[in-house]
């Protein structure tokens, strides 16, 4: 009786967003974050010598190199309009590339490879922060990076 009533209300469809509200907050600062975070572990997975340690690293930072693609993306195809690739030509193919390094991230551990998605996030900051990404996106009284 009560998975038929569960089974009612169920939804018919499953739909996945960055956010189920319009909520207007981005930021590359996420991305970099999960960066990092693949640069730090690509480190550690090379200064050990524990195989199961290493397996776990490798699987960590391929979730994170994930997420950085995510984050990107979320920045790229909502964040940015019109607009703003009128004043950043290159902005498409500065994104475009970082979600490629990020891939690229995902299937190495060379730290050289983690450092070019670093810059290129940083270029992305540099963008979202000169078309006013700070002033609109974050909360009052956060302090700008």
């Amino acid at each position: 009786m009560l998975s038929h009533i569960r089974a009612m209300f169920a939804p018919r469809r499953i739909v996945h967003a960055h956010c189920d509200i319009p909520c207007g907050v981005y930021d590359p600062e996420q991305a970099r974050i999960e960066a990092e975070s693949c640069f730090k572990i690509i480190q550690k997975y090379n200064e050990s010598s524990d195989e199961v340690f290493r397996q776990r690293c490798l699987h960590v930072k391929e979730e994170r190199a994930e997420l950085v693609k995510h984050h990107i993306d979320v920045l790229w195809h909502d964040y940015f309009k019109p607009e703003h690739v009128e004043k950043f030509p290159d902005l498409h193919e500065v994104c475009w590339k970082a979600s490629k390094q990020a891939s690229q991230v995902k299937r190495t551990v060379n730290a050289d490879e983690a450092q070019k998605l670093l810059d290129l996030i940083n270029q992305i900051d540099d963008m979202f922060k000169a078309t006013g990404g700070v002033e609109s996106s974050r909360v009052a009284g956060r302090p700008a990076a």
